[in-house]
């Protein structure tokens, strides 16, 4: 009986879990290039009162065991990395990946992070930034007679001076991991690399496998509404089920208590 107490606590658990991912998945879903996270599951360890196979007669084999499970822990909660909807802002500077690839970060400390984020921004002196401040990697610096920048399909950022002179003066190349699933969220938009995420590789956007950029768009969040909101009813009533599960175990222990008052 008290086996069931405990079973019922870990689900109880697991779909807290599932209702704490699932609201975090709601509160960005205007979050820009935010990527869902989907929470696995796995059952735990098995107690085997009799294994398959196992001789009950002379000469005749149980076709099937009996063992009952104690439960469920959450294993993993991974990056869904399918495409939000592409925004047209009408800002040169804003930009966004059709397909794969992730922008690079770098950090104060020297170390390179990630974002699906394309909301840039000019520097105090002309640098390339996100909306947080960080450079974007490589560096790129617009003058400060520039009169127009385009940045183009492949990356390139063209500007026009005063004079009309048009030049490209850098690239915004992407990056791109193994198992994207595997990169650590770090806030304000960013992902690190992990043992899990594999090393990165990097290029140009429209080559080998690297999805384009498109000027003037943002990629919106790719978390659905409607599918957060049934995970988290069906979370809630999965909930509801194990807390009777512990009532029902609890009635029972109580009856049997009163039957040896007898």
């Amino acid at each position: 009986m008290l086996r069931a107490f405990s079973t019922a606590a870990t689900g109880m658990a697991a779909q807290q879990m599932m209702v704490d991912v699932t609201a975090n998945n709601l509160a960005n879903i205007n979050t820009t290039g935010f990527k869902r996270s989907q929470i696995a599951f796995h059952d735990l360890f098995y107690v085997k009162m009799r294994e398959s196979g196992t001789e009950v007669s002379s000469g005749i084999k149980s076709p099937s065991g009996v063992e009952v499970g104690s439960g469920v822990h959450a294993v993993s909660t991974l990056k869904v990395f399918t495409t939000g909807e592409l925004v047209n802002t009408g800002r040169p500077l804003d930009i966004a990946i059709t397909g794969d690839g992730l922008f690079q970060v770098s950090m104060p400390d020297g170390s390179i992070k990630y974002t699906r984020d394309g909301s840039l921004q000019k520097g105090a002196n002309g640098e390339l930034v996100t909306t947080t401040g960080y450079l974007i990697e490589p560096a790129i610096t617009i003058p400060t007679d520039a009169v127009a920048v385009n940045i183009g399909k492949d990356g390139g950022v063209n500007v026009t001076t005063a004079s009309g002179t048009q030049s490209v003066i850098g690239t915004i190349q992407l990056a791109r991991f193994p198992n994207p699933s595997g990169l650590s969220s770090e806030g304000d938009n960013l992902l690190a690399e992990t043992e899990a995420s594999g090393t990165p590789t990097t290029g140009t956007a429209g080559e080998n496998g690297f999805g384009t950029i498109q000027a003037g768009f943002l990629e919106k969040s790719n978390v659905q509404m409607i599918t957060e909101l049934v995970n988290l009813i069906t979370a809630q009533r999965a909930y509801e089920v194990s807390s009777r599960t512990i009532r029902a175990g609890d009635e029972m222990l109580r009856k049997a208590i009163q039957i040896a008052r007898f």
